[in-house]
């Protein structure tokens, strides 16, 4: 099965409200460009050296999304293309983001990740941290970032039951914190669900679907 071919499938598939992010890190830019052909222009990576490359390459209308864990000292590379960093798990990096968006004259669309799965791995905010960072006064000085939802990650497990739970948790707090809107926080993007799980991530909120192996074939 082609690239194209495995790309109109998935996209068959999801509801019209639902945004496809393909998830091309470590594959050349002639798979990418064979998704390009057949229609789609937003693509995450999860390294900014490589994420760098590929948009120096290739066509200027796509969306490049960073949805790998951010350092701080990094943030400068991406600021002049990025659309939407998706894995922002502390106000620390907020400012990075803001500071660098800010020298670049330029609005950066962020997600707050939230940490919902069991493993001690995964990166992101617990409930009182999100609480806390989206009632802060820093964020309200921060004029250059707009928080346009949460993202998080479901536990690696064959149990469907704890995998909903955990999504379901995830769009509670998104329904909770969708007010009030302010110039630079307005959640409208619920970011939930990977090639083995976005089905289930759909049927429980998600707006926005990262989905790689079932595009590109394995890593």
């Amino acid at each position: 099965m082609s690239i194209a071919q495995n790309l109109l499938d998935i996209k068959a598939s999801l509801p019209e409200n639902v945004t496809l992010v393909a998830v091309s890190k470590t594959k050349p830019v002639t798979d990418l460009m064979e998704a390009y052909h057949a229609g789609q222009r937003i693509f995450g990576e999860n390294k900014i050296q490589e994420m760098t490359e590929k948009w120096q390459q290739m066509p200027k209308d796509i969306e490049w999304h960073m949805i790998g864990h951010v350092q701080s000292n990094k943030v400068k590379y991406m600021v002049p293309y990025v659309k939407l960093i998706h894995g922002v798990d502390s106000l620390k990096l907020l400012k990075e983001i803001n500071r660098q968006a800010v020298r670049w004259r330029k609005n950066i669309n962020c997600l707050l990740q939230i940490h919902i799965a069991e493993e001690e791995t995964k990166f992101g905010l617990d409930e009182t941290e999100l609480d806390e960072l989206l009632n802060s006064e820093e964020l309200k000085e921060m004029q250059n970032i707009k928080i346009v939802g949460l993202m998080g990650m479901a536990t690696f497990t064959d149990n469907v039951q704890q995998i909903e739970k955990e999504f379901k948790y995830l769009k509670s707090l998104f329904d909770k914190y969708q007010q009030p809107t302010t110039n630079n926080r307005q959640l409208t993007t619920l970011s939930m669900g990977m090639s083995g799980d976005y089905q289930l991530a759909i049927d429980c909120g998600s707006n926005m679907v990262r989905i790689g192996s079932s595009i590109f074939g394995t890593r």
